[in-house]
């Protein structure tokens, strides 16, 4: 049942969705700007505008590289889950939105809440690190998606820089795949682009 439930949630995503290829210097969110040296594949929404770009290599939901830009305090982080992953009487997932303020910890906790739409999550590791020029937390995972019982690995880079207008803005990037193979392979054309990120100055039209 679980598998036929994902070949329908594959069929309708598809019928939702297009995917152009991304090279070269790329703008995020007109926020955020990256440089990918190998090709990506942007999938655009065409149901639905999500608060992030999300890339993939071998095609959705098989990997992802998601991008999120300039996030307000208020702003959800995402805007529909994975509802078919969940059982008939559970509860509507609480949406994991962007709040000012928040601690390292209470933003590895936010992008938990994001994944754990989709299943189980267990934070396997935290450190500090550098993202788009500013102090942020980079933290890796497991995920046991429910949907089809895969076993993927992920990690995500966030951080939050001063805004004049909104107090702060949130600044992330996440990428998830299989954990045999897949993950360790398509990782390090993941880590390219995130290292390049940089934040759109305002003389750019910012």
């Amino acid at each position: 049942m679980k598998r036929l439930l994902l070949l329908m949630a594959v069929v309708l995503l598809a019928a939702c969705t297009s995917m152009s290829k991304v090279q070269g210097e790329q703008v995020v969110g007109e926020r955020l700007v990256v440089n990918v040296p190998g090709g990506w594949n942007r999938v655009l929404d065409r149901a639905e505008k999500p608060p992030y770009e999300v890339w993939t290599q071998e095609g959705i939901p098989l990997d992802h590289l998601r991008l999120w830009a300039g996030i307000h305090p208020g702003q959800p982080l995402l805007t529909k889950w994975a509802t078919y992953s969940r059982a008939e009487d559970a509860k509507p997932p609480r949406v994991p939105s962007f709040r000012a303020g928040l601690t390292p910890e209470k933003l590895v906790r936010l992008f938990e809440e994001v994944y754990a739409t989709a299943g189980t999550v267990a934070i396997t590791k935290v450190e500090p690190t550098v993202f788009a020029g500013q102090k942020g937390v980079r933290f890796e995972f497991a995920l046991a998606r429910r949907s089809d019982d895969l076993n993927l690995r992920g990690v995500v880079w966030v951080a939050v820089r001063p805004d004049p207008v909104w107090g702060e803005e949130l600044y992330a990037a996440s990428f998830v795949a299989p954990k045999l193979s897949f993950y360790e392979r398509l990782l390090p054309m993941a880590e390219e682009v995130v290292k390049s990120a940089r934040v759109r100055s305002s003389a750019a039209g910012a």
